[in-house]
């Protein structure tokens, strides 16, 4: 099965429409897959349902589609750092279903592993419980209340790597695996955009975080500008 693309344009062809939910890999603008995101704003697809950690910033990341209005939904656990994902929820504009982070991912990954629901204590007796299944169990110091949360099964995973195999084995570096993984697990179709392809045998079986198993297509999106959240300078001092 060939699955490099010579662009993401070309390796999202066929999986795109209205009304998807896309699970996207990133934390802030931390290992976000640039490229196929772009072209998800460019194919003017609609209605879409995103879970992530957050929306990258105003104009980066998931906030291009934010600003174009392709966005209905987000699944997601921080709003700061974006003023348009602030404005829009706000507004009414946007539905937002916040998830703290551990949940998350752990929604995600257990959709990866097609596990439906599980139970967790964060978020009992707070808005993130409302509305969900309660079930207590017993626990060190007695009886205590778990609520359920589901599995994420998205129809689309969008992922950044570092490296990649022609057989789609990959590598994330450092802190950019953040949310990658279990987003790539849990979708129906993956889509990785890395810096590096390199040859089938060419990375340590031990070092690959995502197996090929998990993943449909891939493109190399290098090269990239690094983008910085925050900027903080001060004046240098007289010697």
């Amino acid at each position: 099965m060939k699955k490099l693309y010579p662009d993401a344009k070309a390796a999202l062809d066929g999986l795109l429409k209205n009304d998807l939910l896309i699970a996207c890999g990133g934390f802030g603008l931390c290992g976000i897959p640039e490229r196929l995101l772009d072209a998800v704003r460019d194919s003017g697809v609609t209605g879409l349902t995103f879970a992530s950690n957050n929306a990258g910033i105003d104009n980066e990341g998931i906030g291009k589609l934010l600003r174009t209005r392709q966005v209905k939904k987000m699944i997601s656990s921080y709003v700061g750092e974006n003023k348009e994902f602030e404005r829009q929820y706000l507004n009414g504009e946007l539905e937002v279903e916040f998830c703290p982070q551990g949940t998350l991912a752990e929604r995600m990954r257990a959709g990866g592993a097609g596990i439906p629901g599980f139970y967790t204590k964060t978020g009992v007796g707070t808005k993130v419980a409302e509305g969900k299944e309660v079930k207590v169990f017993d626990g060190t110091n007695g009886p205590e209340e778990y609520i359920l949360e589901r599995g994420i099964f998205a129809d689309l995973a969008l992922v950044k790597a570092w490296k990649a195999d022609e057989s789609g084995n990959v590598v994330f570096r450092k802190t950019a695996r953040n949310f990658n993984v279990p987003a790539a697990t849990c979708g129906r179709v993956c889509v990785v955009e890395v810096e590096e392809i390199v040859p089938v045998g060419s990375l340590d079986p031990d070092a690959i975080h995502l197996p090929g198993v998990y993943v449909q297509r891939v493109i190399v999106g290098a090269p990239y500008d690094k983008q910085i959240e925050f900027r903080t300078t001060r004046e240098r001092e007289l010697a």
